[in-house]
């Protein structure tokens, strides 16, 4: 036993070594061996040098002896293990009772389960069933609500005033009422005939009183000195009234609707034709007629035999002045009251009267047409409609009377100033949202353009027909058909830049035209060239200047940057003869010396200076000539054009420049002379230097 053992400890030691299996390996060998040496015990063994054979017999007692001890153990403690026998097997006899026990809870729960879920369903459908009768619940309700007829609704529409707030409120039930029960009746509800024969004898009655009610409105416009705007508003406040009527009783609102229709046109064209009368007679009796034309002699008079005054300042008829502000800060003011202005005998201008006359229908038809929109719930070509019912008349009205008044009238700058006058009041009336005067705009601007046109046109011939002969005589000041032009054709550029018109430049460059041919033919009439570019001057820069004067003005603000064609084209005529007039002011004086100026410069870009033929006879004429009378010259030109032109500003600008251009031909002359055969001649030593011309011409600089 004891060797059995020490063998079993021995294989034990070396734990899984298989010495008999085919994959024995040295390596595995070496490598258990030396875990064995590693172990504790072999290793102390080994220290001692104790035989193993007696080191494992020594184990083997050691073993058997603690064997021994744990079985005297196990007997000595048989009774608690038996009693621990017996506790597990009452162990094991409770739990099975418990197993039992919990199988039977688990079959309840499972039975339970099965209840509740029974339970939720039954919950779920009486939910549904809940549901559906509280729906039900609320369409009867309110079925019933709305097809009742409360006794309060009777006693409001029956006995209040129509203006109560009540009653209002109340009849606004009343329509759903009605139609609740139209609707109902195409779904053969029956309780409609319990509430149809009522709820008829109330919409009669509501009726009736909303008939009344308005009639006497429209019957209110009626009185005289009436305010028409008063009833309006209140008709504005019971707006509904006639919804209600549209809605229930469309032959009672036509006839309130026509009825109103008639009512306010008759006295839209009693005011209007009455205003029309009365301040037509405001106009100026002096106006402009057919002889009042540019191109016409301020001589010419009337017949001694005619009751028309002659016109007594002709030139307003071309100058804009301040009737532009008809366009500006008089377009929106208060409209002219005619017996107030008769009684100051206050006269005035065809545009004012216009514009008057306009204003007050802009104004009126725009309340107008915003009221139809608003209380007749219209829009489109409907209120287009009721609008023309109620002005169409009036409208009528006007147009013939502006047609009688524009035909006879010869006063462009008004026809002008009237046209612009309708397109700023058809820009306001589009920004109230009022189309309703369009049509008659278009209708007015057809008439008044083409006698416009005509009136140009009628200018534009009298001035192509203007005889310079019929003038007598003739001075070179400013010609007052030029100063017409000039302020003629400002005031209408100036009024067209709002709103542009190509006709308009089309018309003014015709007329722009004949006026520059008018004055060529004008300064034909002088025998000198001198005289006729001293006419020409004064006329183009007096053009000049009142076009440049109307570009710096209130009127013409957004242009301030910007010259008009007009001017422009002025300034170069301007320009053009201005030098040629200081050409032939310094010829008398100084045109030896210009001309050898002149021949000689030709000759050298021709030829070369090679090419210079020397002259000294020629060349001393001119400087001697030069040294002796240069400045008694220089006085005789300053009074020459200070004298010549009637703008002291524009007279100092030509001397000036008549001044420097003598200055740069002696210098010209001066670099002639230092060249070619010139250089050395002994005149040029007589030569008078050119600072000392500069210092005697600065005595001549303008001081403004």
């Amino acid at each position: 036993m004891t060797e059995n053992y020490g063998v079993g400890e021995i294989n034990l030691n070396l734990g899984e070594l298989d010495l008999t299996s085919e994959d024995f390996w040295l390596d595995e060998v070496d490598e258990h061996i030396q875990k064995n040496l590693e172990d504790e015990v072999v290793q102390d063994a080994l220290k001692k040098g104790t035989d193993l054979r007696t080191y494992a017999k020594e184990v083997e007692r050691e073993l058997l002896d603690v064997e021994n001890a744990s079985i005297q153990d196990y007997i000595k403690e048989s009774g608690n293990i038996a009693s621990l026998h017996k506790q597990i097997a009452a162990c094991d006899t409770i739990l099975e009772r418990m197993e039992e026990m919990l199988n039977g809870f688990q079959g309840d729960l499972s039975s339970i389960s099965s209840e509740i879920q029974t339970l939720q369903e039954q919950s779920v459908s009486m939910n549904i069933k809940l549901k559906n009768r509280q729906a039900v619940r609320g369409e009867l309700s309110q079925f019933v609500d709305e097809m009742v007829i409360p006794e309060h609704m009777i006693n409001h529409i029956l006995d209040t005033p129509v203006t109560e707030r009540e009653f209002l409120e109340q009849l606004h039930e009343l329509n759903h009422k009605i139609n609740f029960v139209k609707e109902q009746s195409f779904k053969d509800a029956r309780s409609c005939h319990d509430v149809k024969d009522i709820l008829e004898k109330l919409k009669i009655k509501a009726i009736s009183k909303i008939r009344e009610f308005l009639m006497q409105k429209i019957y209110s416009f009626r009185k005289p000195m009436s305010n028409y705007q008063v009833p309006q508003n209140a008709m504005l406040k019971f707006r509904f009234f006639n919804e209600f009527l549209m809605a229930n009783e469309r032959h009672v609102a036509r006839e309130i609707r026509d009825e109103y229709l008639d009512t306010m046109s008759k006295i839209y064209y009693s005011y209007f034709k009455g205003y029309l009368g009365r301040l037509m007679k405001l106009q100026f009796e002096e106006v402009a007629d057919k002889d009042d034309l540019m191109g016409v002699e301020d001589t010419a008079k009337k017949s001694f035999f005619s009751s028309k005054p002659a016109l007594k300042n002709r030139s307003t008829v071309f100058t804009l002045g301040n009737r532009g502000e008809v366009l500006t800060a008089r377009l929106e003011e208060p409209i002219i009251v005619p017996h107030a202005q008769q009684k100051s005998d206050t006269k005035f201008n065809f545009e004012s009267l216009f514009r008057s006359l306009h204003y007050a229908l802009m104004d009126n038809c725009c309340r107008e047409y915003l009221f139809l929109v608003d209380f007749y719930m219209a829009s489109g070509t409907a209120s287009q409609d009721l609008f023309n019912a109620i002005m169409s008349k009036t409208l009528q009205t006007y147009l013939k009377t502006m047609e009688e008044h524009v035909s006879e009238c010869y006063d462009s700058i008004a026809i002008f100033l009237s046209i612009h006058i309708v397109h700023r009041f058809r820009n306001i009336m589009h920004k109230r949202a009022v189309p309703a005067l369009d049509r008659y705009w278009d209708t007015l601007l057809g008439i008044m353009w083409p006698r416009f046109e005509t009136i140009l046109h009628l200018n534009i011939q009298s001035v192509r027909d203007v005889d310079p002969q019929k003038f007598g005589h003739i001075d070179n000041r400013p010609h007052y058909i030029t100063r017409r032009y000039a302020e003629f054709s400002a005031a209408i550029v100036g009024i067209n830049q709002s709103f542009p018109d190509d006709r308009v430049h089309h018309l003014l460059e015709q007329l722009q035209t004949e006026v520059e041919n008018f004055i060529l033919k004008m300064a034909a009439e002088f025998p000198l060239r001198k005289e006729q570019l001293i006419f020409l001057i004064n006329n183009y820069d007096m053009m000049l200047g009142v076009l440049l004067h109307a570009s710096a003005t209130k009127f013409r603000q957004e242009r301030t940057a910007e010259e008009s064609k007009e001017s422009e084209s002025f300034k170069e005529l301007l320009t053009a003869r201005t030098q040629e007039f200081i050409e032939e002011v310094l010829s008398p004086h100084f045109g030896g010396m210009i001309s050898f100026v002149k021949d000689c410069e030709n000759t050298i870009e021709r030829a070369g200076v090679e090419a210079l033929r020397p002259d000294e006879r020629r060349v001393q004429s001119i400087v001697r000539g030069f040294n002796n009378d240069w400045k008694r010259a220089l006085e005789l030109i300053n009074g020459d054009v200070m004298r010549a032109f009637t703008n002291f500003k524009n007279g100092t600008q030509i001397l000036q420049g008549a001044l420097t251009q003598l200055i740069q031909y002696y210098h010209r002359f001066q670099k002639v002379l230092g060249q070619g055969p010139y250089k050395n001649m002994q005149i040029r030593n007589e030569l008078i230097n050119i600072h000392h011309v500069m210092v005697e011409v600065k005595k001549y600089k303008p001081t403004f």
